[in-house]
């Protein structure tokens, strides 16, 4: 086997970004993502296996048919190493399970957004968690977690919650759109028109409180804190407490009622209302690209089988005595030829189909596969290019 080393200026390391749109659209208490309801497929109505507006995380059991099968899961044997899943405490592992025994866990996972709203005085362990990340972005007031503008850790508050596996490694900033719905008709839109985070009410035109912050984005950890009480109906009073006796106007403190979250919501009691979220991801690739070259009179030869003419012998003549191999093999004369008799005269020719890449000690660290295979003669260079995602 023959190495070609490749030289560092061979070598090629960028970084490629991805946007990709997301659109949530809540209606009902269901959030639809990207407009996709559920999947029918062979064996059941529902593909992905799991809720509408959710991710299958891995894409295990999908179309599978559960009634014949069942549902493949991940288990761990209990031995010394005292491995086991997160979803099993340490007393659980201790106590329940003895040495041998399977520890099971399930698929599928699956994600979604999720909404937290916070009435005045009330406790909110997660937006406390969030005090330092708010105070570092405090380029602006409205992220300032107790200011003039307000106090987080009491004031009502709505925090929608966006896993980072729809956006990838942030959310784009100004990319964030907010609408908010009344039997169809828009009576609210939030933008970032300044890109700095702000959540400013941009609609419907005309509007009362148009130019106002109703929350902010923070955009890396993948949260809408939402803190904008003013009234966007008048004289409307509706049901976003899931409380028919205390019922509310709208506004952003209930934009996104009945989303999966701490409370959970009775699809009869919901208002007419539905919720549009649109964003972009930010994706972020490393990227190698290699030049590695097949230059003239270089991989012409080859151990294939198929490399050399049928009907000889390649097998050595062994005895006690001897040990003698044919030293008269001839490669294939694969050269096209337009008769018959006389052939074309001979030219080695391998057809390239795969390159094998090699750490400094020789170990195999990454195989590339070509489309198809590639013709190589003697008198031919080649440069492939390779390209891989870090």
């Amino acid at each position: 086997m023959s190495f070609k080393k490749i030289k560092p200026n061979e070598i090629f390391i960028n970084q490629v970004e991805f946007n990709p749109k997301v659109n949530f659209f809540i209606y009902n208490g269901t959030p639809y993502l990207n407009n996709k309801n559920q999947i029918s497929g062979a064996f059941t109505a529902n593909v992905g296996n799991v809720p509408t507006g959710f991710i299958n995380l891995y894409e295990m059991n999908v179309d599978r048919n559960i009634s014949a099968t069942g549902l493949i899961y991940p288990f761990i044997t209990k031995d010394g190493s005292l491995t086991s899943f997160k979803t099993i405490s340490t007393t659980s592992f201790n106590s329940d399970f003895s040495y041998g025994d399977i520890v099971t866990g399930s698929y599928p996972l699956s994600s979604s957004i999720s909404r937290d709203y916070y009435q005045f005085g009330e406790t909110r362990t997660r937006i406390q968690a969030l005090q330092n990340t708010l105070n570092y972005y405090k380029s602006s007031n409205h992220y300032a977690y107790s200011s003039s503008l307000g106090n987080k850790a009491t004031q009502p508050l709505n925090l929608i919650s966006i896993p980072s596996i729809f956006y990838g490694d942030s959310i784009e900033k100004g990319s964030i759109d907010l609408s908010f719905y009344i039997s169809g008709t828009l009576i609210g839109k939030l933008q970032d028109t300044k890109k700095n985070g702000e959540l400013i009410q941009v609609g419907p035109t005309g509007s009362l409180n148009t130019g106002s912050v109703a929350g902010v984005v923070l955009y890396t950890e993948g949260f809408i804190l939402l803190t904008g009480s003013w009234g966007l109906e008048s004289g409307v009073a509706r049901n976003y407490l899931n409380d028919i006796s205390n019922q509310v106007t709208s506004s952003w403190l209930y934009f996104g009622t009945g989303i999966q979250g701490s409370e959970i919501y009775t699809a009869g009691n919901l208002p007419s209302s539905s919720f549009d979220i649109k964003f972009n991801g930010v994706n972020k690739t490393p990227i190698m690209t290699m030049l590695v070259h097949a230059d003239r009179g270089e991989y012409n030869h080859s151990s294939n089988p198929t490399f050399i003419k049928q009907s000889q012998r390649t097998s050595p003549i062994t005895s006690s005595t001897a040990f003698v191999e044919n030293k008269t093999i001839n490669p294939a004369n694969v050269v096209s030829s337009s008769y018959n008799d006389p052939q074309e005269y001979l030219e080695k020719t391998t057809f390239i189909t795969k390159i094998n890449i090699y750490d400094e000690d020789k170990n195999l660290i990454g195989v590339a596969k070509v489309a198809k295979p590639v013709r190589k003669t003697q008198d031919r260079s080649l440069t492939f290019k390779l390209r891989y995602d870090l």
